[in-house]
């Protein structure tokens, strides 16, 4: 089991490494999975952008891209992370750009879980989903 944290062509966020990495492991064992090798990358608009037209033939800009390597109940993968949307987002939302760092973090680990947010009942699983995670990172 390793949770990894890498940068691109950004600065790497100022996120407590070993709280974050405790979290995220609470989390999968709370859907009764076993966490894998997961590696977050964070990285500009731009790299993401083109992750995105390259990889998954998408044309628009996203917050976070995952990709599922896990197998049986072990969740392992890739999730990379455009910390210019998520700065942009946070101003938005009117939340900080930790919280809302954490919420993508952990949207991506529900990704490898199972959970999808492809339709609008899916979405309102999603958010429920990530909310709760959230809360276990706060308290």
């Amino acid at each position: 089991m390793a949770i990894n944290f890498f940068k691109e062509d950004v600065a790497c966020p100022g996120l407590d490494q070993e709280k974050f990495r405790n979290w995220i492991v609470s989390v999968i064992e709370k859907y009764g999975k076993t966490p894998g090798e997961i590696t977050y990358v964070f990285v500009s608009d731009e790299y993401l952008y083109k992750m995105n037209t390259d990889y998954l033939h998408h044309d628009y800009y996203t917050d976070v891209i995952t990709f599922d390597y896990s197998k049986d109940d072990e969740i392992s993968g890739d999730i990379f992370i455009s910390t210019d949307r998520v700065a942009e987002n946070a101003d938005r939302y009117g939340v900080t750009f930790l919280n809302e760092l954490a919420r993508v973090m952990i949207h991506g680990v529900l990704h490898l879980i199972g959970y999808e947010d492809a339709t609008d009942e899916e979405k309102v699983e999603m958010r429920k989903r990530e909310d709760e995670a959230l809360k276990m990172l706060e308290g």
